[in-house]
């Protein structure tokens, strides 16, 4: 019955934009034009603007900068959709997208993350030098000049590496850039996307093809997949990937398949946080910013939790003169883009048409305001879901909301706000030839590993090599929010070891499954996982400083996670479990010292016994 009223909501929205579904109204509205827009060191980048078909008014910019296509690349093909949303395409925009450097059809060599050069103004006498926010610099400018029945404005937006575009573009706008939202947007690939605290994400390994290979000349499809098909070749297409990666990195066949890919090889022989990942860094760079940003997440984002969290903060801190604001939605990556009716995150169900409430309360106000200067804007500076409440919250500033500190106690039981017995230790033994599973099901590992983000804990909590620490079932709810720092005290009897910490909430042994439950599911007792993070302990000294662990020497190691905005209701437990392996989606850490582990042999891996001391502790709070 949900379902039909699902559809019949869908309905009411087609009759409510005017009959024409949407690609007939962008056939209707729009005219397409091609142009190669030169750039100040010579090179084009192919750009495609969809332009109103009614000239009696005048328009504002939506630019979208991207290095994964803007197909149909035809004259005579119109897309499917436009703009970040249906509202803003049938409101009319001049919608601009881009092929950026070395992609697709422009010109150039494409560069993961290119950094960003300090004080390159179009006047520089070294005209060559360029990045990201030159290219959106010129770019705009030759908008301006070229494209008629424009109102003199421009506004940006883009998700997961458009995202990153859009936010490359902050730093030394051009004056006419007024509104800017990085969506899923990349930071800095050394805590995002391809590692996390050191660990590299082996769930990343099928995208090296996509980053990794130069094109020849102007292509308008994809050239590189013949990566993909020697992948598939050695079975990655096969359900049991916990086997297949095993498989694969112990006997090194990956540098064998990516012999010839220069990311692979930038990855591989830059393990720890060198200059050639700091210079990618874009966190440094966002300064001086003086107009409205809008940026925008996932809760349950695989990818890009970090990037957006710390961009938002980074502007918040050192730009006083920008409009910053921040939305964080029960999304995995770049699921506000769409309305799938039912909002799910794995087995987790968090409303209907929370997509929707977005793109017509926040996104669409954001760039009405902004670029048309129509409307009124009420946004608040953080739109956040609670994810345990199930309902969105507004703040005046994030991170908000208590400090809590929890603690481990005896009989592995979880204190909050207790002080507890430090004397007490707890001990498990990490063996790498048996890594714990980071899904409760036998599954794909796929680029972007959805599921895990809310998944099921209870397949972990009985494992040896898992420490599992609980609170009594909550007579009252509680909420935690904001920023999480666990301050670790362990000890090794090896040279290298990883640390996992997940919070997770316990449902209620009975009554959990409804209506929105899977029906394959037992929702009673469920360990839904809310926030997780590893980190290599090699860098506790710093991500440029590895450095061997002395054997059974107290050490302290503090892990930062992303923000949460969870209330666990009465009934529920609050869990903790650490451990020291989540495969395939890290890599094994060997656990002897090894100078790059992307270069450890089958000798190398160590059964470490590790030991976590009772004066360890998480915080969380603003």
């Amino acid at each position: 019955m949900r379902h039909v009223f699902l559809l019949f909501l869908s309905f009411c929205n087609f009759i409510s934009f005017g009959q024409l579904s949407d690609a007939d109204f962008i056939q209707d509205r729009y005219t397409k034009s091609i142009y190669d827009i030169p750039m100040r060191d010579g090179n084009t980048l192919h750009t495609i603007v969809y332009s109103p078909k009614d000239t009696t008014q005048t328009y504002p910019f939506l630019m979208k900068r991207t290095c994964y296509g803007i197909s149909p690349y035809s004259a005579d093909k119109m897309p499917s959709r436009l703009g970040p949303s249906p509202f803003l395409m049938r409101d009319l925009y001049i919608f601009v997208y881009q092929d950026v450097r070395g992609r697709y059809m422009s010109e150039g060599m494409f560069d993961n993350m290119r950094p960003h050069i300090k004080g390159n103004k179009p006047k520089l006498k070294n005209t060559a030098k360029i990045d990201e926010s030159s290219d959106t610099y010129d770019t705009i400018d030759w908008l301006l000049k070229n494209i008629d029945h424009h109102n003199g404005r421009v506004g940006q937006w883009g998700i997961s590496y458009p995202g990153f575009y859009t936010a490359a573009a902050l730093p030394e706008a051009h004056p006419a850039l007024v509104a800017s939202s990085p969506q899923a947007p990349i930071s800095d690939f050394y805590f995002d996307d391809f590692h996390h605290n050191g660990a590299f994400l082996l769930s990343y390994f099928m995208t090296f093809p996509v980053f990794g290979v130069q094109k020849s000349g102007k292509v308008n499809r994809s050239w590189y997949a013949d990566g993909w098909n020697m992948i598939n070749q050695l079975g990655l297409n096969r359900k049991d990937h916990y086997s297949f990666y095993k498989e694969l990195t112990r006997n090194h066949r990956i540098d064998t398949l990516y012999k010839d890919n220069f990311f692979w090889d930038q990855v591989v022989n830059h393990p720890d946080y060198d200059s050639f990942w700091q210079k990618r860094n874009l966190l440094p760079h966002l300064r001086d910013i003086d107009h409205a940003v809008l940026t925008v997440g996932g809760l349950f984002d695989a990818e890009d939790l970090y990037g957006p969290l710390n961009i938002f903060k980074t502007i918040e801190k050192y730009n006083p003169k920008a409009t910053n604001r921040l939305v964080m939605g029960p999304w995995s990556h770049g699921d506000w883009a769409r309305e799938k009716g039912q909002q799910k995150v794995n087995h987790i169900y968090f409303g209907d048409s929370i997509s929707t409430y977005y793109q017509k309360n926040i996104e669409f106000p954001f760039f009405t305001f902004y670029l048309k200067e129509k409307g009124d804007m009420m946004l608040a500076k953080a739109h956040i879901f609670d994810t345990g409440s199930k309902e969105w919250k507004t703040f005046k500033e994030w991170p908000s909301g208590e400090n809590h500190t929890l603690r481990f106690s005896q009989n592995q039981t979880l204190t909050i706000d207790k002080k507890v017995a430090s004397s007490s230790v707890f001990t498990y033994i990490s063996d790498p030839n048996n890594p714990v599973p980071f899904r409760s099901e036998i599954s794909p590992v796929t680029f972007t590993p959805r599921r895990y983000m809310t998944d099921d804990q209870r397949h972990a909590s009985t494992r040896p090599d898992v420490l599992h620490f609980a609170t009594s079932a909550f007579d009252n709810e509680i909420t935690l929010s904001g920023s999480i720092t666990a301050n670790l005290i362990v000890t090794t009897d090896a040279e290298d070891m990883d640390l996992v910490v997940k919070i997770i909430d316990q449902y209620p042994s009975e009554g959990q499954n409804n209506t929105n439950s899977p029906k394959d599911v037992q929702m009673d007792g469920y360990q839904q996982l809310i926030r997780s993070e590893v980190f290599r302990g090699r860098y506790r000294k710093g991500f440029d400083k590895p450095s061997p662990f002395t054997p059974n020497e107290r050490t302290k190691i503090s892990i930062p996670i992303q923000d949460i905005l969870h209330t666990f209701k009465k009934g529920h437990k609050l869990v903790v479990q650490i451990q020291s392996s989540w495969f395939p989606f890290i890599d094994v850490n060997p656990q002897k010292y090894v100078t790059n582990i992307y270069k450890a042999t089958p000798y190398d891996y160590k059964i470490a016994k590790i030991t976590l001391h009772g004066d360890s502790e998480i915080i969380i709070g603003p």
